[in-house]
């Protein structure tokens, strides 16, 4: 439905053709959008007049506006929309008959209030394909109770198993129940895609729940209480069940060493000096290295404590066990790596100064993500948007007048 967009390569963009209207706010809806707008998608983001979406105002402040808006917002347009007000639904609405992908993140029954649940939505438009993302999703007892991503966490049972035995559990230092709904959604949005093309045009409803796509990735967490009543618990660095596999003290710092697999074992034990533990046939699997993992873990710990990481690593690398520093925002941007794989680029920001985002994953060979265009500001593109949905500009003046947009 959108014009043409291509990829900074000039190949076609993986999404071309996709129109997105996004209704999200803060983390998870938007980084949904933003990831579909990487690879092509037209991305319409609407925003509350005044403060806009506030994330614009979250954490670190440059001329005015968040850094961390320039990375979530990236290949978005912004129209300023006051979607409370009988007018600023009408032209929401408008702008959704002519999309393929709705995004929304507020409280289950937010939208049905406004009269555009998805059963009204869909009678506009047929093809319409409608992310909802919510704490509990669209269902069952707890769907109208407030949810944010750190609660997510907790119900999905990942803050559990954060933090050192014993202790206060801990956050992972990220907003990661929204990040995993967000891919979750996107995964949705582009299996439906895929269905309506293929299957006769037919949209659909992806419901995620902040969550359920935490509990989507906590491996065999339920399947150990079933068969063996055991409950997971916190294991700080540890690898809980695989062996050894830790962060070990060096001289200035720590490193991560992962010697699990059998071979690895034996290769770790040579490099430490400990030949009784590489020939000892107890050791030889993993089950038997599990038993024993704290004698283990004070072995690579004494050999790491009278070493630099720099050593450390250099040596392990050379005898091809896994290992890795433990990096820091610093450590990532001067990484050659990081640079050599594009995964730091420079951006400039619509208010004029340059700073170093995040570059795009997954890298795709035939059609790759871009960065098209940088972060909005609120409503820069409002009237460019109206007028592209065949408004006039005497209606945009009342719209303006009546306080439906900005």
């Amino acid at each position: 439905m959108s014009s043409s967009q291509r990829s900074l390569s000039g190949s076609p963009a993986a999404l071309d053709g996709v129109r997105v209207i996004e209704m999200g706010q803060l983390i998870a809806g938007p980084f949904a959008g933003k990831t579909l707008g990487e690879f092509g998608a037209e991305v319409i983001k609407i925003e509350p007049p005044g403060a806009g979406d506030p994330l614009r105002n979250w954490r670190m402040i440059k001329e005015g506006t968040s850094v961390w808006w320039q990375v979530q917002s990236r290949n978005k347009r912004s129209i300023a929309l006051d979607l409370r007000t009988a007018d600023g639904q009408a032209v929401a609405r408008r702008l959704i008959a002519e999309a393929d992908v709705l995004i929304e993140n507020f409280r289950p029954g937010t939208l049905e209030g406004w009269g555009m649940g998805y059963d009204s939505l869909r009678e506009i438009n047929p093809r319409l394909i409608m992310l909802r993302i919510s704490g509990y999703g669209q269902s069952g007892p707890y769907r109208d109770l407030p949810g944010f991503g750190s609660i997510g966490e907790a119900m999905g049972g990942l803050r559990h198993l954060t933090g050192e035995p014993g202790r206060v559990p801990v956050r992972c230092g990220i907003s990661i129940g929204d990040t995993l709904a967000a891919l979750h959604g996107v995964i949705g949005v582009l299996m439906a895609l895929y269905h309506r093309d293929a299957n006769g045009g037919a949209g659909q409803v992806i419901d995620v729940a902040l969550h359920e796509a935490v509990f989507n990735v906590m491996e065999s967490l339920v399947p150990e209480y079933s068969a063996f009543g055991q409950v997971r618990e916190a294991a700080g660095s540890a690898l809980p069940g695989i062996a050894p596999s830790n962060a070990y003290r060096c001289n200035d710092g720590y490193v991560l060493i992962a010697g699990n697999g059998d071979s690895i074992f034996r290769r770790l034990m040579a490099v430490i000096g400990r030949d009784d533990l590489a020939d000892d046939p107890v050791l030889a699997n993993n089950a038997g290295r599990v038993a024993r993992v704290a004698e283990l873990d004070d072995a690579i710990g004494a050999w790491t404590a009278q070493r630099c990481a720099q050593d450390v690593l250099g040596t392990l690398s050379a005898a091809r066990v896994p290992a890795g520093k433990i990096y820091s925002a610093k450590d990532i941007v001067e990484d050659p790596h990081y640079r050599a794989r594009e995964m730091i680029v420079r951006q400039t920001t619509r208010d004029g100064y340059d700073i170093d985002v995040p570059g795009i994953v997954p890298k795709l060979a035939s059609t790759p993500g871009a960065i098209r265009s940088p972060a909005p500001r609120l409503g820069d593109d409002t009237d460019a948007i109206l007028r592209q949905f065949r408004y006039s500009d005497a209606e945009i003046g009342v719209l303006r007048n009546k306080g439906a947009i900005e």
